[in-house]
């Protein structure tokens, strides 16, 4: 008689499985669950499969029953995206093999005393503060104010293509001028300020 069994560990801050390496080299797949806390959607990703690719993801909305498949993730993500607002921009980003379309989103504050703030929600802090850096050497000096950054949904983008988007998000809040609605941006940037292919 075949009998699944499913183990739930917790996540480090990290993002790696928790406790000894063992645990994930007995098991036949490791299975990550990702979200924000108060969104609805989640994100069913492989990190190891022993049986097959870790290359696709699944999206979910979690629902009064349960999960739920998201058919079209690119639209639900989109859905509530504002028409001319400055800080807002769509990037396409591959989650797995999937292609999605995403909303990143920037606030940039008015010049503040002190140390500024630079809070990151679903994109890496570490790329950010390089991201702000290149502007900076560009003209765009932001050392004395806030900076805001967010993945709209919850996701989290690990793509280095990103950075065009985050980049442009940024300097359309510090301008207050908003970027034309039906733009998509992708790009990764390099630190002498270049977009690499």
């Amino acid at each position: 008689e075949e009998i699944s069994i499913f183990l739930i560990g917790h996540v480090t801050k990290e993002g790696t499985v928790a406790g000894p390496r063992v645990l994930e080299h007995i098991v036949d797949a490791v299975l990550y669950l990702e979200g924000e806390r108060f969104h609805s959607f989640r994100v069913l990703r492989a990190t190891k499969d022993r049986f097959g690719s870790t290359d696709e993801v699944g999206v979910f909305e979690m629902g009064e029953t349960g999960l739920r498949e998201v058919v079209d993730p690119s639209g639900v993500f989109l859905q509530e995206r504002g028409k001319g607002v400055s800080g807002s921009v769509v990037v396409p980003t591959l989650e797995g093999t999937r292609p999605l379309l995403v909303e990143v989103q920037a606030l940039v504050g008015r010049p503040t005393q002190g140390n500024p703030a630079r809070t990151v929600l679903g994109f890496e802090r570490g790329r950010l503060k390089m991201l702000l850096a290149v502007l900076a050497r560009e003209g765009r000096d932001l050392s004395d104010r806030d900076v805001f950054v967010s993945v709209a949904g919850g996701l989290s983008v690990e793509e280095p293509a990103a950075d065009l988007a985050v980049a442009m998000a940024i300097v359309s809040s510090a301008k207050v001028e908003p970027l034309p609605a039906d733009l998509l941006v992708f790009g990764e940037v390099g630190l002498v300020g270049e977009v690499r292919g």
